[in-house]
């Protein structure tokens, strides 16, 4: 199954990013494709979602499989196509924008081609938003089209890993996907050695690695985890006391966790709470 959609190029707009086209292949044996250097003045990102495809730079040949994707930047030659016989189902994004070289750039996305994408899932739910949106408005919702792009974008960027990545970024990235777990089940105890397991690593190490990462202590984001949610029971249990919700937040002791949410936000949580109602 095709889905595209072709939209304008509008040469000036107010946007820091745009869609050009949007698709999705469904085993698409038939999909090849080939452009000469300088013929074509915007990005694209393809990655794969299942089967087998290839990818051509500098007279070699890459085989690209499920997880794995490539990124041009403007003017560049390209040439990718699909394995006969194993269709690839791939998804695809042409975007352009002024501040959009510098971006990628400054990023470390001008230096490879050729990416893995740990989380396939959250790229491809990204994807899908911008893809329906497209199919549904077109360019009649630009700031829709602009901020569905853009989340599209940062999500590859803040997963995706070079296919040519060193030791450093693997373990980089075991981090940054353990991260929604770990806010997930921030209202449990918090078990270092649990964590440190799921990254494969000695709890010593994790904890170099996260603060690497996150600029910050694993007990430290935690405890952000807890605060977001206790703000969010705050405004939304009414009926809780605030023992309640700290208990619920993962302090069973009410003073420290007053002492916390005070060091954090400025206020009491009676405060925080006061101020919606």
């Amino acid at each position: 199954m095709y889905r595209q959609v072709l939209l304008p190029t509008f040469k000036k707009h107010e946007y820091m990013i745009l869609p050009e086209s949007v698709g999705s292949y469904r085993s698409a044996s038939d999909h090849e494709v080939y452009r000469e250097a300088n013929s074509l003045d915007n990005f694209s990102i393809h990655f794969v979602l299942s089967g087998t495809g290839f990818v051509e730079m500098d007279g070699k040949q890459y085989t690209l499989k499920k997880g794995d994707a490539f990124l041009f930047f403007p003017q560049q030659e390209q040439k990718y196509y699909s394995s006969k016989e194993d269709p690839w189902s791939i998804r695809w994004v042409h975007f352009y924008g002024n501040t959009i070289h510098t971006f990628l750039s400054e990023t470390g996305f001008g230096r490879f081609i050729l990416w893995r994408l740990p989380n396939l899932k959250a790229i491809a739910e990204r994807h899908e938003h911008l893809l329906q949106e497209a199919e549904v408005n077109s360019f009649l919702q630009l700031s829709d089209l602009s901020t569905l792009t853009y989340s599209f974008l940062t999500t590859f960027t803040t997963n995706a890993v070079p296919r040519e990545s060193n030791s450093k970024q693997e373990l980089d990235q075991r981090i940054q996907l353990i991260l929604p777990r770990m806010q997930e089940k921030a209202r449990e105890a918090f078990d270092l050695t649990y964590w440190a397991k799921e990254t494969g690593v000695s709890t010593y190490y994790f904890c170099r690695l996260f603060k690497r990462v996150t600029q910050m202590t694993p007990m430290a984001f935690v405890t952000l985890c807890r605060l977001q949610s206790s703000k969010r029971l705050l405004i939304e249990e009414k009926h809780l006391t605030i023992k309640e919700i700290a208990e619920k937040s993962g302090y069973p002791n009410p003073s420290y966790y007053n002492k916390l949410f005070l060091e954090n936000e400025g206020m009491t949580p009676t405060k925080y709470r006061q101020m919606y109602f």
